[in-house]
């Protein structure tokens, strides 16, 4: 906010929902005498450059729009017609491991509590963990900001809290690195919660977002292939319809290694810091 936006000082309350140590027995580590171990962070937080850049789209991010619109339609023709879960799975499982466990019907894991509950879906625990950290802020001017299969667990929450609690409100949702676009994504969106779809878009924003929905995404970042989610999402019944918003990730790791998916890059954005000074200040 400082570098971006020229804010000495912001003031809002943040909270972090947090799954890693959920999915995984073992965390990463920053030990350098253990540099050798597979746990080893290889990408820690680094200093971006001195001045952040605005991305400013041009002719050739139009005509990459063009035809992700056109391969997503043809990907979910063949979907809808002919039996190509198993080639997704399998993709899947190679690329995003979480994700492929999250919509694993079967998959049980332990929650937080002490003892811990055994024999829970793995799904049902992982979205507990932000209802929980939304559902006491009702009344309150919320801007969710989510990240890769962040995203997804956000929009299944959003809409089931819209389901129970239509006055419950989130002002501004922002995701980053968004696997949202993809065909397999978006099909289990709406086998798994199975919505009405008479008379909307069956995938469309959460009826909950009051203002903005956001999605922002590095052209190079291959979870968010699909970079502009508009043609896939329609507006809920606010009229709230997806924007898309390409940034440059600017992340490298200390050995200069690029990672245009990666958290860190994002959150620090030009536009992303002035998204949330709007926010801040509406």
């Amino acid at each position: 906010m400082r570098k971006n936006c020229g804010i000495a000082e912001s003031r809002f309350t943040l909270r972090i929902v947090y799954w890693a140590d959920l999915l995984y027995k073992k965390q990463q580590h920053v030990d350098e005498l253990f540099d050798f171990d597979s746990l080893y962070n290889k990408q820690p937080y680094t200093s971006g450059p001195a001045k952040l850049k605005t991305y400013e789209e041009g002719i050739v991010d139009n005509i990459r729009t063009e035809i992700s619109t056109y391969t997503g339609r043809v990907v979910d023709f063949f979907k809808q017609n002919y039996e190509v879960d198993a080639l997704a799975r399998w993709v899947l499982k190679k690329t995003m491991k979480d994700l492929v466990f999250y919509y694993d019907d079967a998959r049980k894991i332990g929650d937080r509590s002490t003892p811990k509950r055994k024999e829970m879906q793995a799904r049902r625990v992982l979205q507990d963990e932000l209802e929980r950290a939304l559902l006491p802020l009702k009344g309150e001017r919320i801007m969710l900001i989510a990240h890769s299969m962040g995203t997804i667990i956000s929009y299944d929450v959003l809409r089931d809290i819209g389901r129970k609690d239509p006055a419950f409100e989130i002002a501004r949702f922002a995701t980053i690195g968004a696997p949202l676009g993809l065909p397999h994504v978006k099909a289990k969106i709406i086998e798994k919660r199975n919505y009405d779809g008479v008379g909307h878009e069956r995938v469309r924003t959460p009826t909950i977002v009051t203002e903005r929905w956001v999605n922002y995404s590095d052209r190079c970042d291959k979870v968010a292939v699909d970079t502009h989610l508009r043609d896939d999402f329609g507006p809920n019944d606010r009229g709230i319809r997806v924007e898309g918003n390409m940034i440059d990730n600017s992340y490298r790791s200390p050995l200069g290694d690029a990672n245009y998916h990666k958290s860190y890059g994002y959150l620090r954005t030009p536009e992303l810091s002035t998204h949330i000074k709007e926010f801040l200040a509406a």
